[in-house]
Order: C-alpha cells, then structure tokens, then sequence
C-alpha cells in the first residue's frame, strides 16, 4: 500500500504519476487533479480537459482565454 501525497489516505489501489521528472503517488483522480492541473488564470476552475495556452498562461475555455488576453482567434469548436 501507498499513501495519497494529497489527502494521506493509505490504499491498497494507488497509483503514481510521473511529470516533470517527478514521481507522485494519489489514491484517487480527483486527488491527482487537485494536485497536477493547471488553474484557469481567469475564473481559477482546474484545466482537466485541454483548455487553451495563450504565451505561458492556462484557461480552460477560449471565453476564458479571450477574456482574460484578448485573444480573438479562439475557439472552443472547429
């Protein structure tokens, strides 16, 4: 068993993810999100879908994105 670095719950189901040259071990997704997803630098939600990058900074929708840099050319559909 292995404990959640997030909640500390020791589970006999974790897991660990490798990013960044880094090992992390969650006992759940919604820990893992908690933990690795990036912040929507406009209306702070965490970026679990695709979400945009404009220059360095995360949004997760094109509003958000073009809210917040002024970005016209996105889209949130083809």
């Amino acid at each position: 068993m292995a404990t959640c670095e997030v909640c500390g719950n020791d589970y006999d189901k974790s897991f660990e993810i490798a990013a960044a040259g880094e090992r992390h071990t969650f006992d759940s997704f919604e820990c893992a999100i908690h933990k690795m997803a990036p912040v929507c630098e406009h209306c702070g939600c965490s970026v679990i879908g695709h979400g945009h990058e404009v220059e360095g900074h995360f949004y997760c929708c094109a509003h958000c994105a073009r809210s917040a840099a002024g970005v016209e050319a996105l889209a949130d559909r083809a």
